[in-house]
């Protein structure tokens, strides 16, 4: 089975609540999940585990408080991690335009600086559309496993 890592930024508590509900999935299924609430980048660079951002959008498409020192040193140092596999899931809300689910491309282009390698499509949830995104992740989070 495998080992994932889920990189958790989440202002009102959305994002986490989606992650723990993909880790208690997953679990079940018999995979191996880490929910990091507040990440830093040693969470990354002692092991090879997959990881999986799920993040949410804050202001204008700027990373949450509690994701943004793990986002700062991933910019700052890029340890490299080549082939490493990730997928990226945000929450945001269309109405904010053009910074709609900002930090998770901000994430995802950080992660491609270290040479990771993303699999699958970014998985965007808008809040105008559902108010439960762990009902859209966990068939992506399906999907995105079989492709690893």
């Amino acid at each position: 089975m495998t080992a994932i890592r889920i990189l958790v930024g989440s202002v009102y508590g959305g994002a986490l609540m989606t992650a723990r509900e993909i880790k208690k999935t997953l679990d079940a299924e018999g995979h191996q999940v880490s929910v990091l609430e507040n990440p830093a980048l040693t969470d990354i660079t002692d092991n090879d585990d997959a990881l999986l951002v799920c993040t949410s959008t804050t202001g204008q498409g700027e990373v949450p408080a509690n994701l943004l020192p793990f986002y700062a040193d991933l910019r700052d140092q890029l340890p490299q991690q080549p082939g490493r596999p990730f997928g990226v899931i945000v929450l945001g809300d269309s109405s904010y335009g053009d910074t709609f689910c900002g930090a998770g491309e901000l994430l995802e282009e950080a992660l491609y600086e270290t040479a990771a390698r993303k699999i699958g499509d970014t998985l965007r949830i808008d809040a105008l559309e559902t108010t439960e995104p762990e009902a859209e992740a966990l068939p992506w989070v399906r999907d995105w496993i079989q492709k690893l």
